[in-house]
């Protein structure tokens, strides 16, 4: 819709009729429907692949330590047995691999809480906007 610098529709504007009024708020609201869907799609698909990036951390760090524990647990005790007792040894690995895998799904968390909630606000904003926009012009 066209407006003058102070606001004021164009002299062209106060000749329309009602029903011409009418089909042009109904074309706009149409299109201002399709560009705020159209952005909450693109929000959702953002937010959808941080989501899955995190959840993929989260299951790699799982997947890590359970190869380390395997892996690294035998090497390690085996190694230390010949200096401390073996449980002594078996425990210090333990500690040492739980807590890198804690770090790892700390990481992953942070990144899960980055992508919620799962609703497109710059979207839901975008709504608000436009409709006290729409408010305020009809109370003019």
């Amino acid at each position: 819709m066209d407006h003058r610098a102070d606001g004021a529709p164009p002299s062209g504007a106060q000749d329309r009729s009602v029903g011409e009024l009418v089909k042009l708020l109904s074309e706009q609201v149409s299109v201002l429907t399709r560009d705020e869907l159209k952005l909450a799609q693109l929000e959702m698909a953002r937010k959808g692949k941080r989501a899955g990036v995190g959840a993929g951390m989260l299951g790699g760090s799982g997947l890590v330590a359970l190869y380390g524990v395997g892996c690294l647990i035998a090497c390690v005790i085996i190694a230390l047995s010949g200096v401390l007792a073996a449980w002594l040894a078996a425990l210090i690995v333990g500690a040492a691999l739980l807590a890198a895998a804690a770090a790892t799904a700390l990481v992953g968390k942070g990144r899960l809480k980055k992508a919620t909630p799962p609703v497109p606000e710059e979207a839901v904003e975008g709504v608000k906007a436009d409709v006290e926009e729409i408010k305020e012009r009809a109370r003019r």
